[in-house]
């Protein structure tokens, strides 16, 4: 196995977000489509065939053929009813944590974001309902079935083979803390969505702790679907 150095984690972390983040950044300035559809569709043709990529050619160079092999290098099978209530009993943690701690979060950082926002066109305010329901029903339907799509299988699905399974497993230094330093980084990497980072690191990195001591990748892949599935409903019902 090709251990990654810190410099190596942060590069693997950090680019594909960067690329993404300035991507959306400079063509919401100019798509006249609503903004979490322009992020989801950038999502697909970027983060995710780059964090793929990465792990595709770790396991060429590993087992020798193109595969996700690297990503569950560490993995111990787990009985799928183990697997469902774990993640099922973080999901109930998360939900608690989203009504205590995400609000004093908000509150905190309102003024921040709020100016931050004013400095940029109304999409990127995925909050403002009213401005999303602007758009033809035709836009409102496609908007909802790919934000589904993406958001409840193939992002999360993603991040999860990329950070709880290849990177964990290869980072260079293997301890109890190194799944809580991957979900730290994993918040952080969000920078189309900086204002939540406390919120995110509690929410993930028990989850991810779990995951890594019981060897089983399908328990953080799971919850984050679940988490995902969570925020696909509140917005379809939001702006239905």
């Amino acid at each position: 196995m090709n251990k990654i150095g810190t410099k190596g984690l942060l590069l693997r972390i950090f680019t594909p977000t960067l690329v993404l983040s300035l991507s959306y950044l400079l063509l919401g300035h100019f798509c006249n489509i609503p903004h979490i559809l322009l992020f989801c569709i950038l999502g697909t043709f970027i983060l995710v065939p780059m964090e793929l990529g990465m792990i595709f050619s770790a396991s060429k160079k590993e087992y020798g053929t193109v595969s996700l092999k690297s990503a569950f290098s560490d993995y111990v099978k787990l009985a799928n009813w183990k697997v469902i209530i774990i993640s099922f009993v973080f999901f109930g943690i998360a939900g608690l944590l989203s009504a205590f701690i995400a609000p004093v979060e908000n509150h905190f950082f309102a003024g921040i974001r709020s100016s931050v926002l004013q400095s940029l066109p109304t999409g990127f305010d995925w909050t403002n309902q009213e401005w999303i329901k602007s758009f033809s029903k035709p836009m409102l339907v496609l908007t909802c079935i790919y934000y589904g799509i993406f958001n409840v299988f193939v992002g999360p699905i993603t991040e999860e083979l990329f950070f709880r399974g290849y990177l964990t497993s290869h980072y260079k230094t293997q301890n109890s803390f190194t799944p809580v330093l991957i979900a730290v980084l994993f918040s952080l990497y969000h920078f189309w969505l900086p204002f939540n980072n406390i919120f995110r690191i509690l929410v993930f990195a028990p989850v991810a702790y779990v995951a890594y001591k019981k060897k089983n990748l399908y328990i953080a892949i799971f919850f984050h679907c679940l988490c995902n599935l969570f925020s696909v409903v509140s917005f379809v019902l939001a702006i239905a």
